[in-house]
């Protein structure tokens, strides 16, 4: 495959927010299988593109990438393998390998962010968010509003009429923004999510007069009591007005301590 193909397909892979390591043949000292500069990418169901040799050691480098996919790990990897004491091959030299993961948009994803909603705050807080090492998936019933929004490789963009329907597959960690375009479209996702499921942090843009609002109708609806104060509104940190841009910004910096609180445990 050519340089340019291999890196269509990984682009493909992170598109379609599947999983998968990047592998490379950063050394090759002595008799080896193939040369400095191989690659490939592998993902949980094995090889998908690409090869740093085949045979043996081709075999332990998939192995090592699907173990890192499953322990969901997320920091870069270097290994040294001498060929004939740690693959078992007759050849006598060995390799440096790099594995760099890239976290997938389902459960495997290392932090799915989504958004409900593409207005004003949306369109600035993509630029922010997508260059962070998360898995961004913007929904609203407005095609025009979601064409609007900035392309990026770690994004993707949902148009649905009943964009509740979607809060049943979602990842158990995924971040949850309301953003829609008002308070009766918030609700209905916002009834679901909580009802339905258990997220580590639901952020609904607005003020505490529309928390209040809201609180009062889930729990005329069923929502226990308890559970219907479990989200943050107005969502993100108490800086800057009211510009998009800042407000963009503020929710981005909530989003950031939030997922530090529980990397901390």
């Amino acid at each position: 495959m050519s340089e340019a193909g291999f890196y269509e397909q990984l682009v493909a892979l992170e598109t379609e927010g599947t999983a998968f390591v990047f592998v490379l043949l950063a050394e090759a000292l002595g008799s080896t299988p193939q040369d400095a500069g191989a690659k490939m990418l592998v993902t949980p169901a094995g090889l998908h593109t690409g090869t740093v040799g085949g045979g043996k050691v081709e075999a332990k480098a998939i192995g090592l990438a699907q173990e890192m996919l499953t322990a969901g790990s997320q920091a870069p990897r270097f290994v040294n393998w001498a060929l004939r004491a740690d693959v078992g091959m007759t050849c006598g030299g060995s390799v440096k390998l790099y594995l760099e993961p890239h976290a997938g948009g389902g459960a495997g994803a290392a932090w799915p962010i989504w958004i409900f909603g593409a207005g004003h705050v949306v369109q600035a807080l993509v630029p922010v968010l997508a260059p962070l090492a998360c898995q961004l998936t913007i929904v609203d019933p407005r095609r025009e509003w979601l064409d609007r929004l900035p392309r990026a490789r770690n994004a993707r963009y949902l148009h649905s009429e009943l964009p509740e329907e979607l809060v049943p597959t979602m990842p158990d960690h995924a971040f949850l923004l309301c953003l829609t375009k008002g308070h009766s479209f918030d609700r209905p996702v916002l009834q679901r999510a909580l009802a339905e499921r258990n997220f580590p942090f639901v952020g609904v843009i607005g003020s505490k007069a529309k928390a209040a609002v809201l609180r009062k109708e889930m729990i005329a609806a069923g929502l226990p009591a308890k559970r219907a104060k479990q989200f943050f509104c107005p969502v993100g940190l108490p800086f800057g007005d009211n510009d998009p841009r800042e407000i963009a910004l503020s929710i981005a910096a909530q989003l950031l301590a939030e997922r530090d609180k529980l990397k901390a445990g």
